[in-house]
């Protein structure tokens, strides 16, 4: 049996007794239950209700039900209700939970920019 984050592994756990400062990145897909100060780069991340990023995230999908304090950067982005998200928000589709509360700015992508090498721009029309 192999530890999570091993060669073969489709996903890495960061548990919810863990705490990271520094930069994250991952090829496969992250789920963060933990503290994370700094920013995440990866395929695509679930993000556990009871969890905390500090930082910039990046990623092909996302799925946040934690606290984010920092900028999203998502293809496809699921804001849940237990979310409390500070910063500005760059997606291409987006589902927003009833009872999450999101501050900053929207901005939608087109579907075949780079996900890592958006320039976010204000939105009138969030929603």
């Amino acid at each position: 049996m192999s530890a999570t984050g091993a060669k073969h592994t489709p996903f890495s756990l960061i548990g919810s007794d863990v705490t990271i400062t520094g930069n994250l990145s991952a090829s496969v897909d992250l789920h963060v239950d933990g503290a994370v100060e700094g920013d995440i780069c990866c395929a695509s991340l679930v993000q556990g209700p009871d969890s905390r990023i500090t930082g910039h995230v990046t990623a092909h999908s996302a799925r946040l039900a934690g606290l984010v304090d920092g900028s999203i950067t998502a293809q496809d982005l699921v804001v849940e209700s237990s979310a409390r998200i500070t910063g500005d928000v760059s997606y291409v589709s987006i589902s927003i939970e009833a009872g999450s509360r999101i501050e900053g700015r929207f901005s939608h992508q087109a579907k075949d920019a780079p996900t890592a090498e958006l320039k976010l721009i204000a939105n009138d029309s969030a929603g």
